[in-house]
């Protein structure tokens, strides 16, 4: 026999037990491809310090099994990789593994067949950063990007690039090793919208468009032209060059001091309806588009 419970006067329950009616649907979902929603309660990360005195991030001790790292990656299923592992078609940080049951973390090197291998989806992420956060995975930098992206993914997606501490604009995330390599490798066009401390002589943009040499090395860009309608102070610089400082390297060279510095498209990617400080997962086509690099 039941108990009437006076308490819940008033509230009903659906067929899973959950309450219903009123005040009960009060949980808010958070879109998947926009960075639009307020930042979630994290776990604190437990740490621990190291023989030489350094705070380190501690590793899950219980880890993941090594064939359902393989199964996840895509490669086979569990039962499978088993076998595979028999073989000796399995390494981990470099060494063969044969042993069933052998437990890995997600950020060792696991090889199947010679080729790493990943148990996360592969990942796309573009945010608008805002000034004043570094593009660093360092906890030690105060606000970095990865805080500001921390609730799009669970996956181990690192920046594509930098840009300084002070400059805004898009910046790329991703954990697919081989789109990183391709881009490292021929580089990733960027589009800059640039202020300096004074009007840009045209001699000097012809210099840059030409390519400079500095300090032993040639600099090229793709394009560099007066930003329309406003003062020659202003100008558009499109390059390839993945480094942090190379903007201002340029212009230091030629005697300018750089105000400001936006990056405004990464190859085929806008900053259209993206906010400052806000992040998005590409979709299926914008990712495919990077092919035809």
């Amino acid at each position: 026999m039941s108990r009437k419970d006076n308490s819940g006067k008033g509230k009903t329950t659906n067929k899973t037990g959950k309450p219903s009616g009123r005040g009960a649907g009060n949980t808010r979902k958070r879109s998947s491809a926009r960075g639009n929603a307020p930042l979630s309660r994290k776990k604190p990360t437990v740490k621990k310090e190291s023989k030489d005195g350094k705070t380190n991030h501690q590793k899950n001790p219980d880890g993941i099994r090594l064939n359902k790292y393989i199964a996840n990656s895509g490669i086979c299923s569990r039962r499978e990789a088993d076998t595979y592992i028999k073989t000796g078609l399995v390494s981990v940080n470099g060494k063969i593994i044969n042993q069933m049951g052998h437990k890995v973390q997600l950020n060792d090197d696991v090889r199947f067949d010679g080729r790493r291998i990943n148990p996360e989806p592969d990942t796309y992420i573009l945010l608008n950063k805002p000034k004043s956060v570094a593009t660093t995975t360092s906890q030690s930098k105060g606000l970095t990007v990865m805080d500001l992206i921390s609730n799009a993914t669970t996956a181990s997606v690192k920046p594509i690039g930098r840009l300084g501490r002070n400059a805004t604009g898009l910046l790329l995330f991703t954990n697919d090793d081989k789109l990183v390599k391709k881009l490292h490798s021929k580089g990733m066009p960027r589009l800059f919208h640039i202020e300096l401390d004074k009007n840009l002589k045209a001699f000097d943009l012809q210099k840059i468009e030409e390519g400079l040499t500095i300090n032993g090395k040639t600099v090229e860009v793709e394009e560099i032209s007066y930003v329309e309608n406003s003062p020659k102070k202003e100008v558009g610089l499109k390059i390839k060059n993945m480094g942090n400082s190379i903007i201002r390297d340029i212009f230091d060279h030629l005697g300018y001091d750089v105000v400001k510095v936006d990056c405004v498209t990464i190859a085929h990617l806008t900053k259209k309806d993206l906010p400052r400080g806000r992040w998005k997962i590409l979709t299926k086509k914008e990712v495919e588009l990077f092919s035809m690099m």
